[in-house]
């Protein structure tokens, strides 16, 4: 799935990061707890979340997120959004819940990965 398909599925709108709208996204993730994000993610992903500060795009450069979607209409501010043009990371926002942005982003055949296991 791209980055475009994604924007499309959620009725979302690019804050910043259009120009990156055709690279291929493998995985998602939803979390508001960046520690979760951190034992999660894996290569190329997606993350979908409502938290809003700076951390939120430190722990995406770590993790080889290409997009972050912020659900409920959140919008970062300017600060968030230079730390992500600096590194090449998309962001959209989209107005739907975090549970209904990854049960359509799952029904168009995005997976997380598999179960999580202590």
């Amino acid at each position: 799935m791209t980055i475009k398909e994604i924007k499309e599925a959620l009725k979302a709108r690019f804050i910043c990061g259009e120009e990156l709208q055709h690279r291929q996204v493998h995985c998602a993730c939803g979390s508001d707890m960046m520690s979760d994000v951190l034992a999660f993610m894996k290569d190329r992903a997606v993350l979908l979340t409502g938290l809003c500060n700076p951390q939120v795009i430190r722990t995406a450069e770590m993790m080889d997120v290409v997009c972050i979607v912020f659900v409920r209409g959140k919008i970062p501010d300017e600060t968030m959004i230079e730390m992500a043009k600096e590194r090449e990371i998309a962001l959209l926002s989209t107005g739907h819940r975090m549970f209904s942005a990854c049960g359509i982003l799952y029904e168009k055949g995005l997976r997380g990965g598999g179960p999580y296991h202590e």
